[in-house]
């Protein structure tokens, strides 16, 4: 545990930043899933409909540093590539 002041303060950043980063990686998981589901069950239109929402939640996470510019990159080329 922290001892000083400004240790505890830079914990609870941590933390915050930690919280927000666990909360993108998520929203990349849960629509990447929910796109493969969609392909699973042969709907494909529906899958397509969902790549905008994917590709948001991907941008975003590589504008706050979650996930590098290359990693972002991959990810919305394998889901177009999936969807095609």
């Amino acid at each position: 545990m922290p001892i000083t002041k400004s240790a505890k303060k830079a914990l609870k950043g941590s933390l915050v930043k930690k919280a927000m980063n666990d909360r993108n990686k998520k929203a990349i998981k849960e629509s990447v899933k929910s796109i493969e589901k969609l392909i699973k069950e042969k709907k494909k239109d529906e899958a397509k409909k969902l790549l905008p929402i994917a590709y948001s939640a991907i941008d975003k996470a590589c504008k706050r540093g979650v996930i590098k510019k290359n990693t972002a990159s991959r990810r919305k080329s394998l889901l177009s590539r999936i969807t095609k």
